[in-house]
């Protein structure tokens, strides 16, 4: 398999996509287009989500074809280079993924060995479930399920305190409900600016920040780039 999960699509003051493009092109050589998905998106048309890709992906040579044209969605990932998955709200993206067949599409798509390359959103939905999402269920997908392409959780944009003068729960301790829950899931935080890199058996953190690592009964630990990950595997 070959997955390039990334935390989020945007750092504070750049432009969309421009901090993981590089990764992006390295990941995607020899690619000259890839079937996107972008039914996270709900505040704006699915056009508009993949001209705004495509502007980006374009500068690496790379035609989007977002799978929502298509008559058939899930032979147009069968028949695609690569897959994308776009970030926004995970539960819009699931719910119509699971209606189109989509979930176990691209699963059988990675497995050939096509490249998956899914940010945010599309990061949660390459886990078991997306029972770690940030977001909020404005709709009701048929269930948490996803694709199932790694083994472990992830939590993308992960923060480590809530904003100052805000008595609510931190990231970690839903985190920590999460792996209460769920004792046989391990759970990454994802930190906004990284992003984790599968290929030829190996997992790899790619970013300047460490990721925090969750697992009931073991205390949570920071993970920096270079380090082994195959407990995750």
């Amino acid at each position: 398999m070959k997955l390039l999960l990334i935390s989020n699509s945007t750092n504070a003051g750049e432009e969309y996509l421009r901090y993981p493009l590089p990764e992006i092109g390295r990941f995607l050589a020899g690619v000259s287009e890839v079937a996107f998905v972008p039914y996270a998106a709900v505040t704006f048309s699915y056009a508009a989500y993949e001209a705004k890709v495509q502007a980006r992906l374009g500068e690496l040579g790379i035609r989007v074809r977002s799978v929502h044209r298509a008559a058939d969605p899930v032979r147009a990932v069968r028949e695609a280079e690569a897959v994308c998955v776009g970030g926004g709200n995970t539960f819009a993206l699931a719910r119509k993924m699971q209606e189109q067949g989509l979930m176990r599409a691209i699963l059988r798509k990675i497995r050939s060995g096509a490249p998956y390359v899914g940010w945010s959103a599309g990061s949660n939905v390459c886990c078991p479930t997306i029972c770690t999402t940030n977001d909020m269920p404005i709709v009701q997908p048929a269930s948490f399920a996803a694709i199932g392409a790694v083994r472990f959780q992830i939590n993308p944009h992960y923060l480590d305190a809530n904003p100052e003068g805000h008595a609510g729960e931190t990231r970690e301790q839903r985190l920590l409900e999460y792996i209460a829950a769920n004792p046989r899931r391990w759970v990454v935080g994802l930190r906004e600016g990284c992003m984790l890199r599968f290929e030829a058996g190996r997992l790899e953190l790619i970013g300047d920040r460490p990721m925090r690592v969750f697992k009931k009964g073991i205390e949570p630990f920071e993970v920096h780039a270079g380090a082994d990950l195959s407990f995750l595997l």
